[in-house]
């Protein structure tokens, strides 16, 4: 079945040529002129598979359609991809922190978009026909690193493709310290020289996702974040 792309930006001849391109590529293509489309369109089914979403919208800034989406217990999921002008490290650190899995900056190749759009896609699909090789059963928590999925006392747990890939880059690392400056160039592929709360407000999230498993992601105060070597319970 074709995976369904939201298209959310308020230039028509962008849109028409995005929506060509992609079903060209064997998506299916919806748009959005404005945020609050965007927002309505998400409460209809089918879902889409993945959001395009400009930043420079005439109503709502993208950022802000993003933490709605990630906010929204039933949009949390979705990929997003954003499209901007804005090409500056602290615009796409904002991005980041508003919860988007990709950033674009215009103008783009259009093949290397539709590339970036399946990479999206691959990250966050997960194989539910057969179970794969490389469970990890971690105390309450198992995670799949093959097949993109985690599960906490059995329960699946719904992870964004950036947040898999937080808790994937901490779990391999079990037992060592990481530095925000190392996570952000690890998994948001970002060289910052400035504070910023990117990994915070992600680790935040990866957290809340977890629930008691929320836990094994310890703090380190003045350093970054480690994730536990052994499970608390277990200790």
């Amino acid at each position: 079945m074709s995976k369904l792309i939201l298209i959310v930006e308020d230039e028509h001849d962008l849109v028409q040529n995005l929506e060509y391109n992609l079903r060209r590529e064997g998506f299916e293509a919806i748009s959005a002129a404005t945020g609050h489309q965007a927002l309505a369109r998400l409460k209809e089914r089918p879902l889409p598979d993945l959001l395009l979403l400009d930043l420079m919208l005439p109503d709502l800034s993208g950022y802000e359609v993003c933490r709605r989406v990630r906010a929204d217990q039933t949009t949390r999921h979705i990929p997003v991809l954003m499209l901007t002008a804005r090409g500056e490290e602290h615009e796409r650190v904002q991005g980041f922190e508003s919860g988007a899995d990709d950033y674009v900056v215009k103008p783009f190749n259009v093949r290397e978009l539709m590339l970036r759009v399946r990479a999206v896609l691959r990250r966050t699909e997960s194989a539910e026909e057969e179970p794969r090789p490389g469970e990890v059963i971690f105390g309450r928590l198992k995670v799949d690193l093959p097949g993109v999925r985690v599960w906490v006392d059995e329960e699946p747990v719904s992870l964004t493709a950036l947040e898999f890939r937080l808790l994937e880059t901490l779990f391999s690392r079990r037992g060592r310290a990481q530095s925000r400056e190392v996570l952000l160039s690890d998994v948001w592929d970002i060289q910052a020289d400035v504070m910023t709360r990117t990994v915070d407000t992600h680790i935040k999230r990866l957290r809340e996702k977890l629930g008691p498993c929320g836990a094994y992601i310890e703090t380190l105060r003045g350093i970054g974040y480690r994730f536990c070597a052994t499970p608390p319970e277990q200790g």
